[in-house]
Parts: C-alpha cells; sequence; structure tokens
C-alpha cells in the first residue's frame, strides 16, 4: 500500500457535527428538536442527491434552507424568529471532540490535510475559523467548483487537480458510508469514520479501515 501524500476529508457529520446547530436551540424547540434534526439533514442530503441526478445544481447553503424549511413544516413549524439563528448556527457547527487533536497530529508529521465537501466556500470558511481548524487546513475544496455533489466522480476528482496526486495517494475520511463508497469506487484510499457503530452497507466498495472516530488514524 502507496503512504498517503494527503489526508481529505469531509465536512459535516465528519469533522463538525450537524445536529448541534439544533442541540444550541433545543429549549426553545421543544419536544420535537431531534425529529427536526434529523430530518433537517435527511432532506439536505436528499436534495443533494436528487438535483445531481437533475442536473439542476442548486448550492448547499440554499438547500440546507430549504431542509430546514421541510423539516419544520413537518415537525409543526418553528417558533417565532428562530429560523435565522438556526440557520446561522449552521455555519459555525461544533467541532467533534477528536478533531483538533488528530489534525494536529498529522501536522506534526508533516501531512497535507484538505476538506472536500458539498459545502459552500463561504459556509467551510466559516465553520473552519468558529471550530478553530483554519490553521490546521492546507485547503478547503467545495463542489462549487464542479456544481454537482458527491459521491459523482468530478467531486473527487478536485483533490487531483488541486494537489497533482493520484487517487491511490489520497486517503479520504468521512461518517458517511455513501461517501466512503463514492470515494472507493474514485480509487481513494477510504477510511469510514463509523461514530455511531451503524451497520455497514455497499460491500462492493468497502473502506480501507473502519474507524469509530478520527483519533484512530494516529494508530
Amino acid at each position: 500500500m502507496i503512504e498517503p501524500e494527503i489526508f481529505v476529508f469531509d465536512a459535516y457529520g465528519t469533522l463538525f457535527d450537524v445536529h448541534s446547530a439544533v442541540a444550541r436551540h433545543r429549549e426553545a424547540i421543544g419536544a420535537q428538536a431531534d425529529r427536526l434534526s434529523e430530518l433537517w439533514r435527511t432532506k439536505q442530503l436528499e436534495y443533494t442527491w436528487t438535483r445531481s441526478l437533475m442536473g439542476a445544481y442548486r448550492d448547499f447553503r440554499a438547500l440546507t434552507a430549504n431542509a430546514l424549511d421541510h423539516a419544520a413544516a413537518r415537525c409543526g413549524g418553528l417558533p417565532e424568529g428562530l429560523r435565522q439563528p438556526l440557520l446561522e448556527a449552521y455555519e459555525s457547527l461544533d467541532a467533534f471532540p477528536d478533531v483538533v487533536p488528530t489534525l494536529e497530529a498529522l501536522k506534526a508529521q508533516g501531512r497535507k490535510i484538505a476538506i472536500l465537501s458539498n459545502g459552500t466556500p463561504g459556509m467551510l470558511a466559516s465553520a473552519t475559523r468558529s471550530a478553530g481548524l483554519a490553521e490546521l487546513i492546507d485547503d478547503c475544496l467545495s463542489v462549487d467548483e464542479v456544481m454537482v455533489y458527491k459521491t459523482a466522480p468530478e467531486a473527487y476528482r478536485l483533490v487531483l487537480e488541486r494537489f497533482g496526486v493520484r487517487p491511490g495517494e489520497v486517503s479520504f475520511q468521512s461518517s458517511n458510508r455513501w461517501d466512503v463508497a463514492g470515494a472507493a469506487r474514485f480509487g481513494f484510499h477510504t477510511v469510514w469514520i463509523n461514530r455511531g457503530g451503524m451497520p455497514d452497507e455497499y460491500q462492493d466498495l468497502p473502506p480501507t479501515r473502519i474507524l469509530p472516530g478520527l483519533s484512530g488514524l494516529m494508530t
């Protein structure tokens, strides 16, 4: 196995806790908070896939707002004045506790570190800055450049074009099994960060490694 030259991370769900936006406003939302958060994330991803297949791209910030509106309608609406704070919270999600130590350790080894995300450049800049990751990331790559979402090969090809590497020189980390499948199909070494202990799927496109958290990258 070729030693990876660069470690590329998915952002949402891998580095950033997508449910932390709702968690900050749990008391105001009430009993529907968890359901709202799950629906918000589910519809957000669904919109990326359906719009990629249709060739009708809208950026991730717009889809995030659309998904929140749908989730809120399914949950009986949001309290007055809460929609905008929730959208703003999504721009500054909490990083998981293992993120900073892992990225610092990789940087100490001289590794290049990048993000490849469905998020817009503005969303990624805000998220990395607020989570204290900006100085640890060599580059943030957004699918806005190709106007198609992961798992399209064009999205993963951004890494090769930006860094001048071959697929086998890239280690790609994601908590999303579908994302790992797409990256494996493209030829990356893949690490599924299975934080939730979910059952495997896409058995024909297995990850190189399965870890319960990012800290396992250092072992």
